[in-house]
């Protein structure tokens, strides 16, 4: 259930099947969804016979049919874009004229339209908010008259139930007019939905397809949740997004800015080892969660290795990690950091060396990464001479997800590889590397192909990002400038700087490179020397 950009939207949306199309580096090396979704008369007949008049008539005039046309990123070449891709999915109206949908049905969508139920036209929209952990957006439409005779849909407040009958509506592929299906509620949980976002994910067996992501699930005569992705190795297991997850993410926006929910990452395990208990010396009575690595280690962070936690807020937490809600539902005591957060801080109780004592917990909605996600962002880049420098990201290495490839580097000890999961520190701010292979050009003559090689210096002094390594190329005075990278074996790269400067220009016309970088880039370049 992971989603956005290339490793954001594929993996979230390997469920789902929509996406894989977009990615086809990823999709050759992901297991796709083959399954065929049911005709509208397959699909819609087995609930109407079911449900009988229990469908309620307003539902399906405020579903649309979502139409988008995305240009997503190319990390291997991030002067441009990917060739457009169409995709369709559904969407469900909300209060404030408003339509709401899956992140991944827009995610770098370059033109959406939607269109209702029983109608042939097609109305331009905008997408004015968007969560791709969470997997939610907003959009506007051009035309806000369409909404006279579009009413929204009631949300239910509380959680559905399990075994709560449920109607999925949508326009999954295999037809083009409105499809329902009927299943129950058969699971609540609390997963990663894309890293490092968490949330409560609804199981349903009502059938789900590409094409049915953004739709409305609704019990009785109220919407409960947006499905979002299916389980391409199991019959009937669909999911939605619960409606409490799809509250927070409209309150968060109504500043009109998407800050994500709060979360903690630490490490943590679980205390059902009878020898773990024995080792921390505590008593039977106690259980909860163990700390085994913090998230930091400096003196004036809350939690230590060995601590358990007993506690969230006035919640006790299993040796699963678990907490009750209600009678019979048991999620991760994570869940409830969403609820209990208070101005970036969760109160915690825990034991440390046998006694029990009151924490607070900063948690936040990002967790700093060395090699981010670029969460619908395109990739900033730089050409110098024949040479393309990036920033590492999440959407890069998952285009070297080969067992060849990630052996190679994993042997020189490539930080792609041995760094992937580190936060930045003060060495590195983020990894640069040479996005492409060489431009012709006479200057790289006799060199290898240096593509996903991480600088490491320019003229020996350490490259800690982008922006930082314009400015050294920027301020060099020397003839010659080399590169020099971070990982075992490979080889220098040096040019006569002169020569790479005058190059450029003509390596830009005939390659067709509109810009020589990013705006953040070319911004340090002429800026004035830092000298």
């Amino acid at each position: 259930m992971r989603v956005a950009n290339l490793a954001t939207v594929a993996n979230a949306c390997l469920l789902v099947g929509i996406c894989a199309a977009a990615y086809p580096a990823i999709a050759a090396a992901t297991p796709q969804n083959s399954d065929a979704a049911a005709s509208p008369a397959e699909a819609a007949a087995p609930a109407a016979a079911a449900a009988g008049s229990s469908i309620p008539s307003n539902v399906a005039n405020a579903v649309v049919k979502v139409f988008s046309t995305m240009r997503y990123p190319d990390p291997t070449r991030p002067w441009t874009k990917q060739a457009p891709t169409e995709a369709t999915a559904s969407g469900v109206i909300i209060e404030g004229k408003r339509i709401l949908t899956n992140a991944h049905a827009v995610l770098y969508a370059s033109q959406v339209q939607v269109q209702p139920n029983q109608s042939g036209d097609k109305i331009s929209a905008t997408v004015v908010a968007v969560a791709p952990g969470i997997d939610l957006a907003v959009l506007k439409l051009d035309e806000e008259s369409f909404f006279n005779a579009h009413a929204p849909i009631a949300r239910a407040t509380a959680l559905p139930q399990i075994k709560d009958a449920v109607l999925a509506y949508g326009f999954p592929t295999g037809g083009t007019s409105l499809s329902i299906t009927k299943g129950i509620v058969s699971r609540i949980e609390f997963v990663p939905y894309n890293y490092p976002v968490s949330g409560l994910r609804v199981q349903i067996d009502a059938a789900i397809n590409p094409g049915n992501s953004g739709g409305p699930a609704v019990a009785g005569d109220q919407m409960i949740g947006l499905a979002f992705s299916r389980f391409s190795d199991a019959q009937n297991i669909g999911y939605i997004i619960p409606n409490e997850e799809i509250e927070l993410f409209l309150q968060d926006i109504a500043d009109g800015h998407y800050d994500g929910k709060p979360a903690m990452y630490d490490d943590l395990q679980t205390l059902e080892n009878p020898a773990l208990r024995a080792f921390l010396k505590l008593d039977k009575s106690v259980e909860g969660m163990v700390v085994h690595r913090p998230f930091r280690s400096d003196a004036a962070y809350p939690l230590k290795e060995w601590d358990v936690l007993t506690r969230i807020a006035d919640t006790p937490i299993d040796d699963q990690g678990m907490v009750k809600l209600g009678a019979d539902l048991r999620v991760n005591f994570r869940y409830l950091i969403q609820k209990v957060a208070n101005q970036g801080k969760v109160s915690l109780t825990l034991v440390r060396a046998g006694k029990s004592m009151a924490v607070q917990l900063p948690v936040a909605p990002n967790r700093p990464m060395l090699i981010p996600s670029l969460n619908g962002e395109y990739p900033p880049y730089f050409v110098y001479g024949p040479l393309v420098f990036s920033k590492a990201t999440q959407e890069y290495v998952s285009l070297l997800n080969n067992v060849t490839v990630l052996s190679s580097l994993g042997f020189v000890r490539s930080p792609l590889v041995t760094r992937r999961g580190d936060a930045p520190d003060a060495e590195h701010e983020e990894l640069v590397l040479i996005s492409s292979p060489f431009f012709p050009n006479r200057l790289s003559i006799g060199y290898g192909n240096p593509s996903a090689g991480v600088v490491s210096s320019v003229n020996g002094a350490r490259v800690s990002s982008l922006r930082q390594l314009v400015a050294l190329l920027r301020d060099c005075k020397d003839e010659f400038v080399t590169f020099e990278f971070d990982h075992v074996g490979g080889e220098a790269l040096v040019f006569p700087r002169n020569e790479m400067i005058a190059a450029t220009e003509e390596i830009l016309t005939d390659n067709g490179v509109r810009a020589q970088g990013s705006a953040d880039t070319l911004e340090v370049w002429r800026a004035k020397s830092g000298k």
